[in-house]
């Protein structure tokens, strides 16, 4: 099994996810596309759990860019300050309400090359934020789907993210993208964790380079 081909690799695998996690959805809690867009950049090095903590509170002060736009870094900080790099987030976050405001009559950005104009929004973050309103064809490359399609054998000496979602957006159907982004997220979340993956309950370990060429041959 571990000599199928990448292309064999990738068609077991998303089959696999196809049929047994259908649903596969973002865990950062949100309305609409300002809410996620908030939510985004306040994730970055910050998990989820903590990042749906802090957001209702903030987004009940600033529930929309015209609100936020009006508010300070200092004024956000407070709402914010039990993430990581609360201060330089509250600057992301006004400033990023500002040019909303200003640049796009308060309306999120349907492509990532304008969602990188955001502040606080760089590709990955622009991936995430086309990918899951707009279901664009956008794979969002965090470390878990960096780490996740290295090892599971999807991509191959990928040496940064970019080269990593160029590999994964080769082979991976262009309607599928926006769900297999959140499939390796969250396998790579719950099940093939960082230091030790729990490859006793992984249900593709027949498809896994990792799984085939270490556990597997000892």
């Amino acid at each position: 099994m571990n000599q199928m081909t990448r292309k064999e690799r990738y068609q077991k695998i998303l089959d696999y996810f196809k049929e047994n996690h259908p649903i596969a959805e973002t865990e950062l809690h949100h309305n609409n596309p300002f809410e996620l867009t908030v939510a985004v950049i306040l994730s970055a090095q910050c998990t989820d759990k903590r990042v749906n903590m802090i957001t209702p509170p903030l987004l009940n002060k600033f529930p929309d860019p015209q609100s936020m736009a009006q508010a300070s870094p200092e004024d956000i900080y407070g709402f914010i300050k039990s993430c990581s790099y609360p201060n330089n987030k509250a600057k992301h976050l006004a400033g990023m309400a500002r040019t909303l405001v200003e640049e796009f009559d308060g309306m999120i950005p349907d492509n990532v090359t304008d969602l990188q104009k955001l502040p606080g929004v760089g590709r990955k973050s622009a991936n995430v934020i086309a990918s899951v309103i707009y279901n664009k064809p956008a794979m969002a490359v965090d470390t878990h789907v960096f780490r996740v399609s290295e090892r599971i054998g999807l991509t191959k000496n990928a040496k940064n993210p970019r080269q990593a979602e160029e590999q994964l957006i080769k082979y991976i159907p262009e309607e599928l993208i926006p769900k297999a982004h959140h499939w390796l997220i969250l396998h790579g979340r719950y099940v093939c964790t960082a230091r030790k993956p729990k490859c006793g309950i992984c249900e593709i370990t027949d498809y896994c380079a990792y799984y085939q060429n270490n556990i597997k041959k000892k």
